[in-house]
């Protein structure tokens, strides 16, 4: 691990001369693409030499234990020896992590798919919420949302909403929120003030490029019809709504948010491409480990992975066993706390499965 980490500092102070050689600095596909690469290895770089400032200074203090006669100074560098040790460990633990494979999707936009499941019109409104929580996360961080396609209630809700995140990382952070989310609450219609469970799918799907999937447009089967529910005055007189069939998988994709059809059929393919290369990358992990499936291999959104309590104002994530008590601030967008233990969790279980084999 050791040599790994050597030759990356050394590609890493590379990257550092190359981007001040003027040459380079004259020539933007050049630089930014040493750019890239000196982001993505400078966290690993800053936490490697954390570990050799540990390690430096561990030395020296056991070199004071070995020659030091002094009662004072020795209790302060065995205090010391203790709180190097252990950082250096969480320093190596958190190196491993970092040199884990990564998923090549992990830097891929994201199509987020949010369906209304079991409860009826409260499902409908907290698939409202969803969007509206995501939404917020994603302007915390810069990332550009786009709806893709909308299917309202009408009061308020959806009955499902597709939506285009952009930004660096997204599949990275949003991955592992594709799942059932259940809802416990008392709906503003209940008179009794009882309390009622809806469920929320959420699929996660990384943008697919052109390269990654070749749509054959003969196996393409378009249809244009007039748009339903709400929208402009347009809305109900022209042919602008789309819905596209792949013929050899029968995956079916409707749009009818734009009042172009032209547009509207772009967003179709964006989302077919999406799901068609979520199935080419859920055959290939299959075939590759029939015996372990995981959370991003297999896409699994059969699973209850979180329960929203309204009257609690407690959000529990039953994958990993968190449980928070501040559920308006999550709701409201901060989702950083929720996310990273998540994360931390399937990577630590990566890292178990990689050290086993």
């Amino acid at each position: 691990m050791f040599e790994q980490l050597e030759d990356i500092q050394k590609r890493y102070e590379q990257l550092n001369e190359l981007m001040s050689d003027p040459k380079v600095y004259g020539n933007p596909s050049e630089y930014q693409k040493y750019a890239r690469e000196h982001s993505e290895l400078s966290d690993i770089v800053s936490e490697y030499r954390e570990w050799k400032k540990a390690d430096r200074q561990l030395q020296e203090n056991r070199k004071v234990l070995d020659e030091e006669s002094d009662r004072e100074l020795l209790d302060m560098a065995r205090e010391e020896v203790e709180a190097l040790t252990r950082k250096k460990e969480e320093c190596e633990a958190q190196l491993k992590m970092m040199l884990l494979p990564k998923d090549p999707r992990d830097d891929k936009n994201v199509i987020m798919e949010i369906r209304a499941g079991t409860g009826g019109e409260e499902a409908g409104l907290f698939a409202a919420d969803l969007f509206r929580m995501y939404s917020r996360y994603a302007e915390t961080l810069k990332w550009k949302i786009e709806i893709l396609s909308s299917n309202a209630t009408g009061v308020g809700g959806y009955k499902e909403i597709v939506c285009n995140i952009q930004g660096r990382g997204a599949y990275s952070r949003l991955k592992y929120e594709a799942g059932t989310h259940r809802v416990q609450r008392v709906p503003a219609t209940e008179t009794q003030g009882r309390i009622h469970t809806s469920a929320v799918t959420v699929a996660i799907l990384p943008e697919a490029e052109e390269v990654d999937v070749q749509i054959n447009p003969s196996d393409l089967k378009v249809d244009v019809y007039r748009s339903s529910g709400p929208g402009g005055q347009s809305v109900n007189t022209t042919d602008s709504a789309v819905r596209i069939t792949h013929v050899p998988t029968g995956l079916v994709v409707t749009c009818q948010d734009e009042k172009s059809q032209h547009k509207n059929k772009e967003r179709a393919l964006k989302v077919l491409r999406a799901r068609l290369f979520e199935e080419q990358q859920r055959k290939q992990q299959e075939a590759l480990a029939q015996d372990r499936r995981t959370q991003v291999g297999s896409g699994d959104r059969s699973e209850r992975i979180r329960t929203y309590n309204f009257p609690q104002e407690r959000i529990t994530d039953h994958r990993v066993g968190l449980t928070l008590h501040k559920l308006t601030q999550v709701m409201a967008g901060d989702l950083d706390e929720m996310i990273d233990k998540v994360v931390y969790h399937f990577q630590t279980e990566a890292l178990q499965k990689s050290s086993a084999h």
